[in-house]
């Protein structure tokens, strides 16, 4: 995909958890690491989201991860920044510090090198809502740019699909 249809893509998943949490009356926060502020910029850009964002964290340094969203500090020292389990941690930081109903996080590895042993296009979306949290592993090909806006697209889905109800299809070994 170019940028510009990734773009597009993304902006279709915000809009398809903005609508919904409006008619709930539900609020939504961000915890981000690789993605900058790609998150919060992409669901900002959906008409009504006033009464639905209530803000994030932009987190990239690793002690931030703890010092702002609240990551215990030994569960960082030991697996790092981009593990499920921080994942997860972010986003239930993130929900209780912005006060939201529903909170999403993104950790991962943009490139353009590895980064502790873990490879480039891995990333982990989270989300952390009213019955708990749930997170993602992702593996993305392409650019700096496209693996964080491909990240973007996939936080977002997983908010999607727990708010419409859906289960991943299950994992056949």
């Amino acid at each position: 995909m170019t940028d510009g249809v990734e773009a597009r893509v993304a902006a279709t998943e915000a809009a398809a958890v903005v609508h919904p949490l409006a008619e709930r009356g539900q609020t939504l926060a961000v915890v981000e690491s690789l993605t900058g502020g790609l998150l919060a910029a992409t669901i900002v850009d959906i008409a009504g989201v006033s009464g639905v964002f209530r803000g994030g964290l932009v987190v990239y340094a690793t002690d931030l991860k703890a010092s702002l969203a609240g990551v215990p500090g030994d569960l960082l020292d030991e697996r790092g920044p981009v593990d499920p389990d921080v994942a997860l941690a972010l986003a239930e930081g993130g929900r209780r510090r912005c006060m939201a109903d529903w909170c999403l996080a993104t950790t991962g590895v943009a490139g353009p090198e590895p980064q502790n042993g873990r490879p480039v296009g891995l990333v982990y979306v989270a989300l952390a809502g009213p019955v708990g949290g749930r997170v993602r592993e992702l593996r993305l090909d392409g650019s700096r740019t496209q693996i964080r806006s491909n990240a973007v697209t996939g936080a977002l889905r997983l908010l999607a699909e727990e708010l419409q109800g859906v289960q991943p299809p299950a994992v056949r070994g």
